[in-house]
Parts: C-alpha cells; sequence; structure tokens
C-alpha cells in the first residue's frame, strides 16, 4: 500500500508537502487544480520501470505522456530541481541487523525489520536531459536510515552500488547492504506492478468483440480490454472475506449493474458456438428484449471497465481511476461509494480517485456516521490553483462524516445560485403584475 506521496516543482506544484494516503482517498477541486497532476507523478514512476531512462515522460501509447523535462518542471524553469517521493508499507517484510560504528553505551548490534520504506528522487535538467542528482530509500523507525546515491543511473537504482552508501553513524546492514538493496528494488517494482490505472476517458463500447483466449494484466488506461479481461476471468473467480463460496466476477458485475439499476441482466455471449466472437447483451428490465452495449447509452459502458478493473485487479492492488463516475446519474454516483467501499473492504485494494462528484462525496460522509467504514480509511483532499500554483487542503472530517473545513463554492455556488433564482421570480413577477 502507497502511504504517502510528495511532489516538488512538478507540473502545477511547486511543493505538495507530504500527501497522506489511505485505503480511499479522494481528490477533489476545480479543473486544472492539480489533482490529476498529484496521480500521473505515481504513473510516470510505473512507466519509467523498465525503460531503462533516468526518467520516461511517456508517449502516446504509455500511461501518462508529459512531454519533457522542461515541460514537467514547474514554471518551466530548467535550472530547478524535481522531486518525486512516495512512501510505501511493504507485503514482504525484511529482518537486518545493524552495525554501529561509534556510539557508547549503546549496543554494537540491533535488529532492523523493514517493513515500509520511503523513495526519493531529485532530478535535474542538463542540456535537455534529466539527470539524477540524489535519489534514496529512507527505512527504519523514523526513516532515520538511508541507502543513498550520488548522480545514480536509474529511478530505482539497483545493479548500480558503486556510489551507494548507508547514512548516520551506522558502519553496515547484515547480512550486506546489497541483500537490503535488491529487497528494496524488488519492493519498489513488485508495487507498481500492481497499480493499475483507468483514465477519465474510455473507449466507446461495441457491439462485437473478438478474443483470441489471451489474458490481459491488466483492461488498460482506456478499458480497451474489459471484455478480454471478463472472459478471461471465466476460470477465475472471487473469495471475499464474508463469503465461504467464490464467486464469479461476472456475478458481481451483474449484481452491482442491477443493484445502481442500471441494467436488470448482463451476460457475456458467443455470437455462435464455438466463434472467438462475443456479444455483451443487457436487459434494461425482466421484460424488455436484450440488447448490445451500445444501445444501452453512453453512461453504462463508460462505466463497465470501472466495474471490471475493481473486480479483476488481483487483491492488495492500488486502483488509480480518474472520474470514475462521469457520464452517471447522481445517484448511481452515490451507489459508486458503496462499490468502492466494498472493494477496499472485501479485496483488500487500495482506490485513489479523482472526482468532481458531490454526490459520491455525500454518501461516504453517509457511510461514515453509519459505521460502514472508519474514518481512518478515508484521506480526503481540496485542490485549487491560485495565481499558477497548486495547493492541497486536507478535509477534516469526524466521525460523524461531518466536514470541519468544507471549502468556500466546493461544489459551486448552490445557495447563490437559488437566492439568485428567488430574486429574479420575485423581480419578474412584479413585472408582469405591474
Amino acid at each position: 500500500m502507497i502511504t504517502h506521496i510528495r511532489v516538488k516543482n512538478f507540473k502545477s506544484w511547486q511543493d505538495s508537502s507530504e500527501v497522506e494516503l489511505a485505503p480511499l482517498t479522494g481528490f477533489f477541486g476545480t479543473n486544472s487544480s492539480g489533482k490529476s497532476s498529484l496521480l500521473q507523478m505515481l504513473l510516470l514512476l510505473k512507466q519509467t520501470i523498465g525503460s531503462n531512462q533516468v526518467i520516461f515522460f511517456g508517449d502516446e501509447n504509455s500511461l501518462v505522456n508529459l512531454g519533457d523535462f522542461r515541460e514537467v518542471i514547474h514554471g518551466h524553469k530548467e535550472e530547478e530541481q524535481l522531486e518525486l517521493e512516495f512512501g510505501c508499507r511493504t507485503q514482504d517484510p525484511y529482518t537486518a541487523e545493524i552495525l554501529q560504528k561509534n556510539n557508547p553505551g549503546y549496543p554494537r548490534t540491533f535488529p532492523l525489520e523493514v517493513n515500509s520504506f520511503t523513495f526519493v528522487a531529485a532530478i535535474q535538467g542538463r542540456d535537455g536531459q534529466p539527470t539524477f542528482e540524489h535519489t534514496h530509500y529512507a527505512f527504519g523507525s523514523n526513516n532515520e536510515l538511508k541507502i543513498e546515491w550520488k548522480s545514480g543511473s536509474l529511478v530505482y537504482p539497483s545493479q548500480y552500488k558503486t556510489n551507494v552508501r548507508l547514512r548516520y553513524d551506522y558502519d553496515r546492514i547484515g547480512p550486506s547492504i546489497g541483500d537490503l538493496l535488491n529487497h528494496l528494488t524488488s519492493s519498489f517494482e513488485k508495487l507498481f506492478s500492481h497499480v493499475y490505472y483507468l483514465g477519465p476517458t474510455r473507449v466507446d463500447p461495441r457491439r462485437v468483440y473478438s478474443w483470441s483466449g489471451s489474458h490481459p494484466a491488466q483492461i488498460r488506461q482506456w478499458g480497451d480490454q474489459t471484455i478480454d479481461a471478463l472472459l478471461s476471468a471465466r476460470v477465475r473467480k472471487l473469495k471475499t472475506l464474508h463469503e465461504e463460496e467464490e464467486v464469479p466476477i461476472e456475478e458481481r458485475v451483474s449484481y452491482w449493474l442491477q443493484e445502481m439499476e442500471l441494467a436488470h441482466s448482463f451476460s457475456l455471449d458467443w455470437v455462435s458456438q464455438g466463434s472467438k466472437e462475443y456479444e455483451v447483451r443487457i436487459r434494461k428490465s425482466p421484460e424488455s428484449a436484450p440488447v448490445t452495449l451500445v444501445d444501452m447509452g453512453y453512461g453504462l459502458g463508460q462505466f463497465l471497465p470501472v466495474l471490471v478493473l475493481c473486480y479483476y485487479a488481483p487483491e492488495g492492488s492500488t486502483l488509480i481511476l480518474e472520474q470514475p463516475g462521469i457520464h452517471l446519474h447522481p445517484k448511481v454516483q452515490s451507489q459508486l461509494a458503496d462499490l468502492l467501499i466494498e472493494i477496499i473492504t472485501e479485496r483488500n485494494l487500495q482506490i485513489l480517485i479523482e472526482s468532481h462528484s458531490e454526490h459520491l462525496l455525500n454518501r461516504l460522509q453517509r457511510r461514515i456516521a453509519e459505521e460502514k467504514i472508519g474514518v481512518d480509511k478515508t484521506a480526503l483532499y481540496f485542490c485549487r490553483n491560485e495565481e499558477g500554483i497548486s495547493e492541497i487542503d486536507k478535509l477534516e472530517m469526524d466521525e460523524f462524516g461531518n466536514i470541519a473545513n468544507w471549502p468556500e463554492n466546493f461544489f459551486g455556488d448552490e445557495m447563490g445560485d437559488l437566492f439568485a433564482m428567488t430574486k429574479a421570480q420575485r423581480e419578474r413577477k412584479k413585472r408582469t403584475e405591474g
């Protein structure tokens, strides 16, 4: 699980400060306020792994395409230093032994269990190319220990050990720094291999889908492998915390479509027996004729990838969802909060969302008050941009779902609009009667 993120001089962010992440984290705010950029930082790290580049800003086929260093650095000030940071809890703790140099009165050795770490990378632009100035892993009870690089080569330094050193007043780690370094590197890669992203714009549904029998690792950022994933998952079932029997993914998809009143039934069938072509058939009501996904309206087709990804991603994964409720009716946007709560509770997923939906937030507040989810399992933020610099405020929510620091005009000026409408009605009535 990713525990926090921080960016400095990244796009509109001069310094985000440490942004704590929870199992369910929501970023709200005005357009171009920087909320998507915070999530892009994680995608940037994910797509850099295996690229053999200092940092891979992307292309038309990558998770995110940020251009080059000049486009990314805050204010296009190429002399500034870009800093990327995240913290995480690892699934595989590592036990080591520290040998101290000179610390009278304390044991010369003491055990260290590494079950979390922070990664920081400082990048400088030189002759138009990004170069690492400083990179380190920090760990220990208070991140007091660091494995540090100067002028490193990769975003996740692994085989480059010549410039590595253990900072502070410690001599070495037993059995070796190399073993711990390999563990941290492996944890870094494993963490980001289980980060899945779905963007705000998804592919349009089709009448017929071809499936060659492939088993995609993900549904991709446009959701274009959603049906492939569903067909692949027919041999894979889910077992939730409160169910004794395993449940097919399609069954959970059908349940939520019914619960949200988006469809009465959902099926994925051969066009003809033995064919490699399939079609999605939907019944809006028990009496209605089945129609293809194309004929059901845009909202359902855009939402289906969200629903499938929530059940297709392996347990323990982190999902990044931009505008998951786009094109959905307000009632369904509210129910989306219930879906997300079930996913983090039953499937142990971490979900990071970027949204404009007040209905989703209101339902989440209600569920906190009803004790369906603990306030400690959520982290909600409001982003804003003032004079080209992004700022972020954590919403202070209590155990009853109340937000103490509700930003002005958070979801628009609703009361102002109602007052203006009433005033206009009164003035119009006077003119008509006069």
